[in-house]
């Protein structure tokens, strides 16, 4: 269904394939020794284009392909200027030849759209100025690996309306999943997302700047960082912006008493305290964790 299909957004994908890359996760995480065994991407090579440093993204990609039999090599911004010393449109010439698919982690998401352009194998969104998909497919896992189902929970994102919080609105208006979002003015998610998930939302998706208003019942409580990396120089102005956005016991009392709360790492004192984040209904190691399972969909389904 997914296969050499390029990965961009989840746009990309329909609610059935969306549902399809859970239930393959699913059965990853429970089944890893037999994936090992049967090295179902045996043969297979994947380059890890990164223009930004990660964590969880390098790790789970590298182990992902790794225990399925595939082979991943990793190209750092000290390996790769992607544009700089050679057009884009030539890399991807030269690695697509060399590679069963490209996972890239850029600034700008037009650079994904021209790898993709020119590629003859499939491009993966690691994580663009806009996107960041296969965070929202952890985040959907996460969700419903806890309750046990999607559709109907309610999700209250408080913070900065970017790249993660971007899709993860795309993937609750396909999969039946309320979602609002309560940002400062003028950092709101781009008219664009919103006007596309109301479109096809098969739930309500709700923008605010009232976070009490957008955690109250909530099932889900999320946040992300306010400083993204490459905006250190905005720290000070943003940090201002987001007073009363921090995510505390104060807050965190309208929600659903069974809430859970969720942050894709690495996170900092200003968006939530070690009392909500260390807490018993804190899932954000497990979330980390659950990187691996879908990314090994992914890649099993693509490449």
């Amino acid at each position: 269904m997914l296969s050499k299909r390029s990965f961009l957004t989840l746009k990309d994908l329909s609610p059935e394939e969306i549902h399809l890359i859970l239930e393959k996760a699913k059965h990853f995480k429970e089944n890893r020794e037999i994936y090992r065994q049967q090295a179902p991407l045996h043969g297979k090579t994947l380059k890890l284009l990164f223009q930004k440093r990660s964590t969880r993204t390098r790790v789970s990609s590298e182990l992902a392909m790794s225990e399925l039999g595939g082979k991943a090599i990793f190209l750092g911004m000290e390996d790769i200027h992607l544009g700089v010393n050679e057009s884009i449109r030539d890399t991807v010439q030269v690695l697509g030849r060399m590679a069963s698919g490209i996972l890239a982690r850029v600034y700008k998401h037009k650079d994904l759209e021209e790898l993709q352009k020119y590629a003859e194998v499939p491009i993966i969104n690691a994580l663009s100025n806009k996107f960041h998909p296969l965070q929202a497919l952890a985040d959907l896992f996460t969700i419903k690996s806890h309750f046990g189902t999607l559709t109907g929970q309610k999700v209250g994102w408080v913070g900065d309306g970017n790249n993660v919080c971007h899709s993860l609105m795309i993937a609750c208006a396909k999969m039946g999943i309320n979602m609002m979002v309560a940002s400062p003015p003028n950092y709101e998610p781009l008219k664009e997302v919103i006007t596309y998930c109301k479109e096809i939302a098969h739930a309500e998706i709700a923008v605010t700047n009232d976070p009490i208003n957008t955690v109250s019942d909530a099932n889900v409580v999320v946040t992300d960082t306010f400083i993204s990396l490459g905006q250190e120089s905005q720290k000070e102005k943003k940090l201002q912006h987001f007073q009363g956005f921090q995510v505390n016991s104060d807050l965190i009392k309208h929600a659903k008493p069974d809430y859970i709360f969720m942050h894709c790492l690495p996170r900092h004192q200003e968006e939530v305290t070690d009392e909500i984040f260390y807490s018993t209904h804190s899932l954000v190691f497990d979330e980390a964790e659950n990187r691996l399972y879908t990314v090994a969909a992914v890649l099993k389904n693509i490449l």
